[in-house]
C-alpha cells in the first residue's frame, strides 16, 4: 500500500521531542485527546482538520509544545493503491496541534493513524466510512438539515437575524428590476440566481473582477448541500403563506435554497439607513452602523478558506502555527504596516515617528494621499504577516472600510488594539471590548494611553490576547464560514415571496472542470415522510 504524504511541520526553533508537562510526566499517547470535524466523513471542507491535545501520564494537559515531531500522522485509503492527500501538522505551541489534510480525490474509506513513536494516540486508528468526497466533487447532501448537523452549525446566527430584520419580505421580481436601476450604473454589482442547485449571474458596472470570490463560494456550497424547502406561495388575497414542511415529496423542492440576490463588489456598503427610497437587500462584505447592507464573511477570509493548502499561505489555521515567540519574549513595541487608505493611518505613522520606542508604524504603499517623506518617512518593504507576532501589541485601524486582517490578528497570541469604528465585518458584533481586544478612539487620541495601560497591566493584556485567540479559534474557522453562508441564504430564501428566476442576460457559472480525479456521487436521495 503506497500513499503520498505531504507532511509539513510549521515550527519556530528546535524543541525536544518529549518535553515534560508541569507535573514532570512524559507525553501519554493513551491520555492525549483527538477531536474535530476532520474525523467525520460527511464534513466536506476544502481542507479538513482535527485537533490533537497532548496530555501527560497524569492526565494533565501540556501548556507548551511537547515537540514539533511528537505526533506522527498517516492517512491512507485502504481500498486504493494510491492515496492522494496532502497532510500538514501545525504545532500551536500551547500543547495542542491542528492536523489538516486536503484530498485531491474521493475514496471509499479513509484510515487516519495518529501515533507517538509506535503507539496509537487516543482511539487511533480512525476509520472514516465513506464514500469520503473531496472538495471538488459535485455531490451535495439531499438533506440540508443533516448537513447543518454534520457541520455543527448553530440554530441561529445573531448578525444574520439583525441584517434580515430590515426586510420582512423579499420580492425577487421587484429587486431584479429596481436594484439595477438604482445602483447598476454607478456601482459594481453581481445579480445572482441559484436555481435547482445551479448558479447564474449577470454583472453590472465596470469593475467586476472580484466576482471570482463570490462565484467560488457559491459553487462550493452547491457541491455540498441541497435544501428541502417549499417556497412560500402567494395566496389569492396577495398574502404570503409560510413554507409547509408537511407536504408530500412531489410538492417539495430538493436543492440548496432557490435564491435571487445582489452582491456589492465595492468596498463601501450601499444601502443607507437614512435613504429616502425603498430599502433594497444588498449583500456586502462589510457593514456599517450607517447602512443596512446584509453582511457576509469578507472575500479575503472566504478565499483563505477555499484555498487553504492551495494557493494562499495566510489562513486561519496557518496563523495558529506561526504566533511568534512566547508572550514574555515578544517585542513590546506596537506594530502596524499598511497603505495610506485612511486619514487616521497617516496620523498613526506620524505618531510612530514622534514616539518610535512605543509604536513601529510605517507605510508599504501610497495611493490615496501625497507621499511626504518628511511627515511619514520612507515607504518600507512588506513583512511576512507571521512576523507581526514577534510584537506584543497589534494595532488594527480601518482602511477604506474595516481592516480585513482582524481575524488573523486575533488568531495570534498578541493583544489587539482596535480602533473604534462604524464599519464592521460579519463577526464584529460578537466581539467584546476589553475581553477580546483593547479599544481606542477613532481619532487615536487615547492610543498612547491604551498602550501604556497594556504595559502596566501585562497579565490582563495577556488574558485579553488569549480570549481574542479563543474567539477566533471557535468562530472563524472554515466550517464556521460555510455555516454562515448557508444559514444566510437559507434565512434569506425564507423571505422570498415569488419564485427566483434565471433573468435575461444571465449566464451559468460552471463548476470547475480541471479536477484530475473526477468523482462519482453515490448519495441516495432522501425520502420525505408523509
Amino acid at each position: 500500500m503506497f500513499s503520498i504524504w505531504l507532511l509539513c511541520y510549521l515550527t519556530l526553533g528546535t524543541i525536544p521531542v518529549f518535553t515534560v508537562s508541569g507535573g514532570g510526566n512524559q507525553l501519554s499517547p493513551e491520555n492525549s485527546l483527538i477531536w474535530g470535524p476532520g474525523l467525520r466523513a460527511d464534513v466536506v471542507l476544502p481542507a479538513r482538520y482535527f485537533y490533537v491535545q497532548a496530555l501527560d501520564t497524569d492526565g494533565q494537559r501540556f501548556t507548551f509544545s511537547p515537540g514539533a515531531n511528537a505526533f506522527q500522522v498517516k492517512i491512507t485509503a485502504p481500498d486504493e493503491q494510491f492515496t492522494r492527500i496532502g497532510v500538514q501538522i501545525l504545532d500551536r505551541k500551547d500543547g495542542s496541534f491542528i492536523v489538516r489534510y486536503r484530498m485531491y480525490a474521493s475514496y471509499k474509506n479513509l484510515k487516519i493513524e495518529i501515533k507517538v513513536k509506535d503507539k496509537h494516540v487516543a482511539k487511533s486508528p480512525y476509520i472514516l466510512k465513506g464514500p469520503v468526497y473531496h472538495e471538488n466533487c459535485d455531490c451535495p447532501r439531499e438533506d440540508s438539515t443533516a448537513w447543518l448537523e454534520d457541520m455543527s452549525c448553530p440554530q441561529a446566527i445573531p448578525q444574520i437575524q439583525r441584517d434580515l430584520a430590515h426586510f420582512p419580505i423579499v420580492d425577487p421580481d421587484k429587486i431584479a428590476k429596481e436594484i439595477p436601476q438604482r445602483f447598476g450604473q454607478r456601482q459594481s454589482l453581481c445579480h445572482y440566481t441559484i436555481k435547482d442547485n445551479k448558479v447564474y449571474i449577470r454583472t453590472h458596472g465596470e469593475h467586476v473582477g472580484f466576482r471570482i470570490f463570490m462565484d467560488a463560494i457559491l459553487l462550493s456550497l452547491t457541491r455540498k448541500a441541497r435544501d428541502k424547502e417549499r417556497l412560500g406561495k402567494m395566496s389569492p388575497s396577495g398574502e404570503t403563506t409560510k413554507r409547509d414542511h408537511t407536504l408530500p415529496f412531489e410538492d417539495c423542492l430538493v436543492k440548496m435554497p432557490d435564491v435571487e440576490f445582489f452582491v456589492n463588489l465595492g468596498d463601501w456598503p450601499l444601502e443607507k439607513k437614512k435613504s429616502t427610497q425603498n430599502l433594497h437587500p444588498i449583500f456586502s462584505w462589510c457593514g456599517s452602523t450607517e447602512s443596512k447592507d446584509i453582511v457576509m464573511p469578507t472575500y479575503d477570509l472566504t478565499d483563505s478558506v477555499l484555498e487553504t493548502m492551495g494557493r494562499v499561505s495566510l489562513d486561519m489555521m496557518s496563523v495558529q502555527a506561526n504566533t511568534g515567540p512566547p508572550w514574555e519574549d515578544k517585542n513590546t513595541t506596537a506594530i502596524w504596516r499598511g497603505r495610506d487608505s485612511r486619514k487616521e493611518r497617516l496620523e498613526l505613522v506620524k505618531l510612530s515617528r514622534k514616539y518610535p520606542d512605543i509604536i513601529d508604524a510605517a507605510f508599504t504603499n501610497f495611493f490615496f494621499f501625497k507621499h511626504d517623506e518628511s511627515l511619514y518617512g520612507p515607504i518600507v518593504k512588506h513583512i511576512s504577516f507571521f512576523d507581526f507576532f514577534k510584537y506584543k501589541y497589534q494595532i488594527n485601524i480601518d482602511g477604506t472600510v474595516a481592516a480585513y486582517r482582524l481575524p488573523y490578528l486575533l488568531a495570534g497570541n498578541s493583544v489587539v488594539l482596535k480602533q473604534d469604528s462604524f464599519y464592521y465585518e460579519h463577526f464584529y458584533n460578537e466581539l467584546q471590548p476589553w475581553k477580546h481586544y483593547i479599544p481606542f478612539k477613532n481619532d487615536l487620541s487615547d492610543l498612547l494611553e491604551k498602550l501604556q495601560w497594556a504595559k502596566d497591566h501585562d497579565e490582563e493584556a495577556r488574558n485579553i490576547a488569549k480570549s481574542g485567540q479563543e474567539f477566533a479559534r471557535n468562530n472563524l474557522m472554515g466550517d464556521h464560514v460555510f455555516c454562515y453562508y448557508f444559514k444566510l441564504f437559507q434565512e434569506y430564501g425564507n423571505l422570498q415571496v415569488s419564485e427566483p428566476k434565471i433573468r435575461d442576460g444571465m449566464e451559468k457559472v460552471e463548476q470547475p472542470d480541471d479536477d484530475l480525479f473526477p468523482c462519482t456521487c453515490h448519495r441516495k436521495k432522501a425520502k420525505d415522510e408523509l
